[in-house]
């Protein structure tokens, strides 16, 4: 093979792989922080606790003057460059193939979860309830 077709042959695989390697590359790269579950604890405001959790998905009035916010945050799905470079590699190993096999395997990373926070009339936390599993991945 003479320089020029494997130039040529390079060149193609190139832009073959960077056609395709957006998908599992882009994901790993983009993936959500987990939040600091530490900074939430009893007597925090709901400002800081928005500021860590977001803002609550459901909320609802208690007697005396409280409410209990739901909060759905997600763990195990943090930025990667370390995911991003193995896929990368695996798109040019394959010739963009792995695509077929690297974006179900990003699609599923993490794990979505839900916290009840208890607050008082005063908008601080009384009471964290245990987390529990909204699903079982995040889709």
């Amino acid at each position: 093979m003479d320089l020029k077709t494997l130039a040529l042959v390079s060149l193609a695989l190139t832009a073959t792989t960077l056609g395709v390697s957006g998908c599992s590359v882009g994901m790993a790269m983009h993936g959500k922080e987990s939040p600091n579950l530490g900074l939430v604890r009893v007597g925090s405001t709901r400002g800081e606790v928005e500021m860590v959790m977001g803002a609550p998905v459901e909320s609802v009035s208690t007697d005396g003057g409280g409410r209990i916010d739901t909060y759905e945050y997600e763990v195990g799905n943090d930025p990667s460059a370390g995911r991003a470079i193995g896929h990368g590699v695996m798109d040019v190993l394959t010739l963009g193939l792995w695509e077929v096999v690297g974006t179900p395997i990003e699609g599923f990373q993490g794990t979505r979860y839900r916290a009840l926070i208890d607050y008082g009339a005063d908008d601080r936390v009384v009471k964290i309830l245990p987390p529990g599993n909204a699903n079982k991945t995040v889709n």
